[in-house]
This record gives structure tokens, sequence and C-alpha cells, in this order.
């Protein structure tokens, strides 16, 4: 006799986190993958358009398509959802300073559509206050930005009742080091602020609030301490019924649950026997999935190779096909929770909720989650953590499998042979160009003025920026255009570094030390090193733990935080007289800016300052930065902090060296 009938849960959303080059190319990539059951869109837009700015503009520089795809007008949000009908669609957009921007010309496309706003489902991550903390996409400061924020959830409370218009994202917090108690608390104040703020508009209609509160969801991250992250994720749950209750008032227990989606640990995959990512992977999915009472409503998994590139579509189909045998082949979805009742995971989610709930007290008698970010102490607080993992992982406390533990191994025939990892090619960038000044050539210049001038004059005016928004889409204002009117209002903003004198970290070995003392003695100064993050590339954990280390090995270090231009890198390293310039570029971008600082640096005459550059860089680029003279390459193999010590002072000895050379060297004399 077969098995009784027994009822199933439905499957949680299955999405990859998509999107590159062209909004016609992601648009391909986008089908294909719905024809491989994919059941909800994860857009990923490249970071000009995360940050406010045309494909054309200096900071744009080396970025167009890279991490993502590129939306510069309404004309590039209808070629990407082209064929895709919205109204059946569920789809997450990782965006959150130009959040109000994206959401407002994909109404635009749904209106073109005939999809009602109200049959609309998805998610605006928006969740702009992580990103001062990591990541690092923000435009404004925290005050503006909060009320951009605000304006989405009561525009979409309204007009589009079904859409999530805030993912509060703890996910990349974890990526910048955040302990679970972090990321909970963290987490958690960022979600009160927005929720206080929202609550405090004199326009803001009481009995709306309840909609508001039942339609913030939560973007988490799931690392390999399986039984941690599964207690993380009851914690939360647990929590956010607590705070909507206590705090907010909320009766209706449908409205307090705690709904997130999440994409699993990227931080963990390693560059070294990078097949092993696939296991990581999959036991990370198993911590927000296993636990009815705390299940993800929305799963994207990374691709077991992104720590070498940006994967190829049969490698998210691997990793689409994980949460397809989980969903579908297995008895998961028949049972209740099968954690419930357990003595050691009731206790350890008690614990972390003790801890949780002091670290909020903390963070609200310094003012909240906002005051906690302006005065540096929240980004101080998460380098030091991720200085510590580091470190644990250095002395081998925190073992990585085939990093610092088991090391030998066969070659990988995955990564064997020609296009192992998708590249975008330069030229990308070139016709995105070429796009957008046809698209301002023929639009209606009078409309797109009066539009601009209106959001302008509703962000002066404190009125919700949405319905302005949609015009300035409809007019065929660019994502450049829209970024700079309101730069204008808001202006720009710097957030702390988080490397300072008080960070505290865990030391350098004795023999950085020795180096780099020995070479400062012949220098007869420290060794003067200036980080610099060129581009738009935000995630400045690397540049940050470099610089700590740096210090505390002897060197006088010099960085100022992301978003830098390639001749903002040089004017420092001439203001600095340094003795060596580190980039750090996670975007892809290395080559052409790098290609940049190199010109610049010779413009200047201090070709003499050796450049070395950290990211994820292929082989082939490797040779390709050697070749402008790139005096030394790291990537995410290059886990020992110390050593990249000791390389950085050779490096500079060598430097020393050369000139030296060339300052005995007798002079030829010209001949007339």
């Amino acid at each position: 006799m077969g098995e009784p009938d027994v009822k199933r849960d439905k499957p949680w959303i299955i999405r990859t986190y998509a999107g590159h080059s062209t909004a016609a190319e992601s648009n391909a990539l986008y089908r294909g993958n719905l024809a491989k059951g994919q059941t909800g869109l994860s857009v990923a837009f490249d970071l000009p358009t995360q940050t406010g700015y045309d494909p054309d503009h200096e900071l744009a520089r080396g970025e167009v398509g890279k991490v993502g795809v590129s939306i510069a007008h309404l004309g590039d949000m209808r070629t990407l959802f082209q064929d895709i009908p919205l109204s059946q669609m569920n789809t997450s957009m990782t965006i959150n300073a130009t959040a109000p921007w994206l959401l407002a010309l994909y109404l635009a496309v749904a209106e073109e559509q005939g999809a009602p706003f109200s049959a609309l489902q998805g998610t605006t991550q928006n969740d702009i206050i992580k990103e001062y903390l990591s990541r690092g996409t923000y435009v404004f400061p925290p005050g503006p930005s909060l009320r951009l924020t605000k304006d989405v959830i009561l525009f979409t409370t309204s007009q589009v009742p079904k859409w999530n218009p805030m993912n509060v994202c703890s996910y990349h917090l974890q990526e910048a080091g955040a302990t679970p108690v972090q990321e909970l608390s963290y987490a958690l104040a960022v979600a009160i602020a927005v929720l206080d703020t929202v609550r405090d508009d004199p326009d803001f209609d009481e009995a709306s609030f309840a909609d508001v509160v039942g339609r913030i969801s939560f973007f988490v991250n799931a690392g390999l301490r399986f039984v941690t992250e599964i207690c993380k994720m009851r914690a939360f749950s647990d929590l956010w019924d607590e705070i909507t209750r206590d705090r907010y008032g909320i009766d209706d227990p449908r409205k307090r649950i705690f709904r997130y989606g999440v994409q699993v640990n990227s931080l963990g995959l390693t560059e070294q026997q990078p097949e092993n990512n696939v296991h990581r992977i999959l036991i990370e999915m198993l911590a927000v999935t296993l636990s009815k009472r705390a299940r993800a409503r929305a799963v994207q998994l990374p691709a077991w190779n992104e720590a070498l590139g940006l994967p190829r579509p049969w490698d998210q189909q691997w990793s689409m096909r994980m949460q397809q045998i989980l969903a579908f082949e297995t008895d998961l979805l028949e049972y209740d929770d099968i954690f419930d009742g357990s003595v050691a995971i009731d206790a350890k989610v008690e614990a972390l909720k003790a801890e949780t709930r002091a670290e909020l007290a903390r963070i609200g008698a310094l003012g909240g989650a906002v005051a906690a970010i302006e005065t540096g102490l929240m980004k101080r607080a998460l380098v030091e953590s991720n200085a510590r993992r580091i470190a644990a992982i250095e002395r081998g406390e925190q073992v990585v499998v085939g990093v610092n533990k088991f090391q030998n191994g066969e070659p990988s025939p995955l990564t064997a042979g020609d296009g192992a990892i998708f590249t975008v090619s330069e030229t990308v960038e070139m016709e995105a160009q070429g796009r957008i000044k046809a698209w301002r050539s023929q639009r209606d210049a009078g409309a797109v003025a009066s539009a601009l001038d209106e959001l302008e004059a509703a962000a002066r005016d404190g009125r919700n920026v949405m319905p302005a928004s949609i015009a300035c889409a409809k007019a065929g204002v660019t994502t450049g255009e829209w970024g700079e009117r309101l730069r204008q209002v808001f202006g720009e903003y710097r957030a702390p570094t988080g490397v300072s004198p008080e960070t505290v970290t865990s030391g350098a070995a004795e023999e950085a030390r020795l180096l780099v003392a020995d070479l400062g003695e012949r220098l007869g100064e420290a060794p003067k090193l200036v980080v610099g993050k060129p581009g738009l590339d935000g995630h400045s954990n690397g540049a940050e733990q470099i610089a700590l280390r740096a210090r505390d090995v002897g060197f006088d270090v010099t960085y100022d935080g992301i978003r830098q231009t390639p001749a903002e890198i040089v004017a420092k390293a001439r203001e600095r007289n340094a003795h060596i310039i580190g980039l750090s570029i996670l975007s892809g971008s290395h080559v052409p800016l790098v290609r940049e600082v190199r010109a610049r640096l010779r413009q200047e005459g201090l070709d003499h300052i050796p450049v070395v550059v950290g990211g994820i860089i292929s082989p082939e680029d490797e040779l390709v930065l050697k070749n402008m003279g790139v005096a030394a390459i790291y990537t995410p193999k290059d886990y020992a902090l110390d050593t990249i010590m000791v390389g950085l002072a050779k490096v500079v000895e060598r430097a020393i060296a050369r000139r030296e050379a060339e300052d005995a060297a007798p002079r030829r004399e010209e001949v007339f």
C-alpha cells in the first residue's frame, strides 16, 4: 500500500539573484531562469544605477553592467521586463538609495502593460541604514534617506498594497563581520528607526499602521554555524513579534509575523577548492528551511564559483536545483516544526534573545540606529568583529576546509578551460553611453525639465516624492538626472569608515612588525600606505581590514573610505608622499580603474609609487594588471593578512632599491 496523502506546505519562492550587462541580456536570462522553474525574480542592478549615476558619468567608469544590470531610464526598465507579465510576477529589487526611482520605473512599466498597482507583488530592499554600515550604496545623509524610505512605505501601503516596501537587510551586516547578536540587534534597531519615522510623520494615518508593519519584511543571511543560524531565525521571529506587539501595539498576530527572504552567506565562499562551496551553500540553505516556524518566504542562493567571478547561467541553475530538490523531492514540507520541544534549541534561542534585548537597549540609549551610525560606533563594532573573525582563521582556530586546513587536493575540473566564469565585456559601457545619448536626444526636453522641477519641489516641501518620481519616469528622466536633482536638495554624505585609532584589533605577527620597522629606519619615517577604493564599489570590508592590520604592523595609513575617483586617490598619494598605494576593487571594474590610476600617476610624475590591487580577479586579468605595472595582486585566497603585510613591505623595498639604482646610474649625456 502507498503512503496516505499528506498535505504539504507550499514551497518558498525560488529565486536567483541575477542581472548583468544590458537590460536585453538580463531579460533573456530571467526568461531562461523562469523556464527552468524559478518562481520569482531577484534583480541585481549595477553600481551606477544603485547610486544614481548615468552610464556616462565619471564615477560610472568601469562599473557599467558589472555587478548587475544598467537601468538608466524607462526604456531600459521596459526592455528588462519585456514579455514578463508583472501582474503575475513576484519581483525583488536589491536597491536602496534609489529605491523610489527604480520602483517608479517599475510602476510605469506595469502601467504600460495594463497591470493594476493593486496586483503587483514584490519587494524593494530600501534599507538605506545598513548601507552606511556595509555595502556602501548610500547617497544622501541618513535623515533625508530615511525620509525617502518613509515615502516609499506610505505610497505603497495606500497604492500598491501587496508590495513589500522595505526589506530590513541584515544580510550585508553578516558579510561585514556581524555576530549573530549584532545581526539580530542591528537589523531590529533599523526596523525600529524606520517604523518610528513613519509613525511620527504628521500626515500619517494611524489606522493604516498595522498594514505598514505587516508589509515590512527582512532579508537575512545564513552562515555555516548551522544550529546557531536556525536559532537566530527563531529568535528573529520571537523578537519581531514582541517588538511589534509591545512597542507598536499591533494586535493582529498575522501582522506581527516575521517574514523574510534569504541569500545564504557569500562571505564564506572560497577561491581555493571552490567545488566545496556547493556543500556550504546547501548546508546554509537548510538553516533557513528546516524550521517551519522560522522558514524563509523566499530563498536565493549564490553560485559555487562567485569567489572567482560572475556565475554563468549553468552555475545559477545548479543552485536553483538545490532548492527544487529539497522542496519537491524530500518530505520536509509535510511536517510541523521539527525543532519544537528541543531543549538545546530552546536554550540557544533564549540566550540570543536576551543578548539582543541588551544590545537593543544600548543602541536605544545612544539615541537609536541613526545616532549609532553617525557617531561611528556601530561601524567600528562591525569592523572589530570582522577583525576577530579573520584573526581566528589566520590562527587556525576557525577552520575553513581547503583554506587553512586540508589544503591538499585534486585540481577541480569545474574550473578548467576557458569560460569557467562569466565576464562582462568592456564594450557594454560604451554601448550604454551611446544609448543614453540617443535617449536624451529623442525625448521632450521641456517635459523633462518640468518633471524634475516638480520632483525638486516635492523634496523641498516635504511632500511624498513617489508621484513626482513616477511622472519623471514617464517624461523620460534618467537615473542620473533623478539622483542629481535630489543631491542638490539633500546633499551627499560620507559615512564613518570604522577605521580609527580607537578601533581594537587582534594585533599582528612579529615578523611583519620587524620588517616594517626596518623599512622605516631605511626611509627615516614610517612607510606611508594610501588605501584607495576607486569607483562605486562600496564593499569596504577588505580595505578596512588591510588598513587596520597595516596600522598595527607600523605603516602610516591613509584610508578615506569608499567612492573615490582615480584623480582623488592620486592627489592623496601626492599629498601624503606615499610609498605605496593599495587599491581595493570587488566589482569587477579593476582593469579600467587601475589603468586610469596608473595613467594619472605617470601624468603627475609619481610613477615611482608602486600600486598593489586586491579583489575578485581572474588569472587572465592578473596578467593584464601586471602588464600595466601593478606590483602585487591579492584575491580572496590570500586570507592571511600578516603575509599580505610582508608582501607590501617587500614591494616598498623593491621600489626603493629601484630608485636608488636609477639615481646611482651614470647619466648619458646627449650628443649634438
